[in-house]
């Protein structure tokens, strides 16, 4: 059955131009469901997996009716009129490349606002004058408190991923910036679901919404085709990985962890297999800069841990490994939910390790997935027929020696403090022409200090060099000699002692 085209179902002619000239002609279900309510200029809330075309059933009817019957004057400095929330800053950056062409055809501007940059070139766009805002709730709070940016023209208000919000504790931030703009405006909510308080939101700030459910995240899409190989051990899993990464379509493989997202995308690079990473540990930069490789062929491996299962919007990507099991069932769906995406086949494979097969099959249970788990190696059929043609292997470019500046040595302001009060103690040595003490080990005394030339302190009391700290009383000047004592013996009776231990020098 034929889908209907965007223009059936009321998108104006400039955006359906701006569609075909990048291969979209037919809507997908959720747009079909969607836009006759939203380009109505009602609230909806819509239901769908990620990979499902949410961006573009959202970002047509926000173009459309602020170029068209919401179009005002001249744009207002700080003053936006659609705002469009993301979790993720990779989120936010590719739903403004997605709103971008479209906005273009009424001259409308957009820009995104996130954390982990300078709010510099955030601030002198929303100076300059700024149509369409796709922020992240951190970022976008700390410029209204800033008064650089406030919410009272907003007209369209778009919550994307809203139950990711909730996974990230963002819902308190989501609602201040929701209770801001104006009440009469139109508000669009898509999440895959409505758990985790994403119902209060829907309750509170949603007038009277349509609710439309398209292939929720619950229902993995049916292009999608599940693995499970298990390995023997950690030795025999690398080999697989390996393995896996090795064809000639783009792939991302997901890990548990940071650290080890990047150590598995410099041992593939080191292999001949060009990879990126991609977690929170990256600058926004570093981030930008990778996924556009992965995007535009440069590199075909995405290494990422899960803060790439909402932010990753790349067509093509025929294969996912969960490299590392995810932990619970809905960040498995999101995770493969990077592939078969826009009507296209994929296949995602999870490596499981002996210790990891009941947790595994416990995930596959709850996420819905029937699969059959295998027993494999890297050279199985069945692990072959998934990689496909190999890539030609490319050889890792020489890393770069980085020299360190000042010799290795801390500049800071602490570092250089504690330097010159070592150096001060020094010279203090010179001039009384002795070598540090040396301890038991024969190091010398810490920071550099001899017996007679530090300043001890006991009992309240400094002593000078050739003098006893005996009673916080000073000697006769002369070199003081090792005191021995012998073995203390009580006393009673005495009233210069209370009673006390004391102890007398021996001879």
């Amino acid at each position: 059955m034929t889908s209907p085209t965007f223009g059936a179902l009321g998108v104006p002619a400039p955006l359906v131009a701006v569609l075909a000239a990048d291969g979209k002609t037919e809507a997908f279900p959720i747009q079909v469901d969607t836009l006759p309510d939203t380009l109505a200029g009602r609230d909806v809330l819509g239901r769908g997996r990620t990979g499902s075309g949410k961006t573009i059933a959202f970002a047509l009817p926000l173009v459309a009716r602020l170029g068209t019957q919401l179009a005002g004057g001249g744009r207002r400095s700080g003053l936006p009129l659609a705002l469009i929330l993301a979790p993720t800053r990779e989120l936010a950056t590719q739903i403004a490349a997605t709103v971008e062409p479209l906005a273009d055809a009424y001259g409308l501007t957009v820009t995104t606002i996130y954390g982990g940059v300078s709010q510099n070139r955030q601030v002198a766009a929303l100076k300059a004058g700024v149509d369409i805002v796709v922020a992240c709730p951190g970022r976008l709070e700390d410029l209204m408190g800033q008064r650089l940016v406030r919410l009272d023209a907003i007209e369209i208000t778009v919550i994307d991923e809203a139950d990711h919000m909730a996974d990230l504790g963002f819902l308190p931030g989501v609602t201040r910036i929701l209770a801001a703009t104006p009440a009469g405006g139109q508000r669009m909510l898509f999440s895959a679901t409505l758990d985790n308080g994403v119902d209060k939101l829907v309750n509170r700030f949603l007038e009277n919404p349509v609710m439309h459910s398209v292939n929720e995240i619950d229902q993995p899409p049916v292009k999608m085709t599940h693995h499970v190989f298990g390995t023997a051990d950690v030795e025999t899993k690398k080999q697989l990985v390996q393995a896996l990464a090795s064809g000639r379509g783009r792939r991302i493989l997901f890990m548990r962890t940071k650290h080890h997202a990047k150590k598995l995308a410099q041992q593939l690079t080191a292999s001949g297999i060009p990879a990126v990473d991609l977690h929170g540990n990256l600058s926004q930069p570093q981030r930008d800069r990778n996924l556009a490789a992965f995007a535009d062929g440069s590199v075909r491996v995405l290494v990422a841990t899960d803060v790439a299962a909402r932010g990753v919007h790349v067509d093509d990507v025929e294969l996912v490994v969960h490299v590392d099991p995810p932990m619970e069932h809905k960040a498995y769906l999101h995770r493969s939910g990077r592939t078969a995406r826009a009507g296209s086949e994929g296949d995602v494979v999870t490596v499981v390790l002996p210790a990891q097969e009941k947790d595994v099959a416990q995930l596959m249970r709850k996420a819905g997935i029937v699969a059959t788990p295998q027993k494999v190696t890297a050279d199985a059929a069945a692990v072959t027929s998934l990689v496909g043609e190999v890539a030609a292997y490319v050889k890792p470019e020489p890393r770069a020696t980085v020299q360190q500046q000042g010799g290795g040595r801390s500049q800071g302001a602490n570092a250089q403090r504690k330097r010159a009060a070592r150096e001060d103690r020094a010279g203090g040595q010179q001039r009384q022409g002795e070598r540090p003490r040396a301890d038991r080990s024969g190091r010398p005394a810490r920071g550099g200090q001899s017996a007679g030339s530090s300043a001890a302190t006991r009992g309240g009391q400094s002593t000078r060099s050739g003098q006893s700290a005996r009673g916080g009383q000073s000697g006769s000047g002369r070199s003081a000699q090792p005191t021995r004592y012998t073995t203390s013996t009580p006393t009673t009776g005495n009233p210069r002692t209370g009673g006390r231990r004391v102890n007398r020098p021996a001879g």
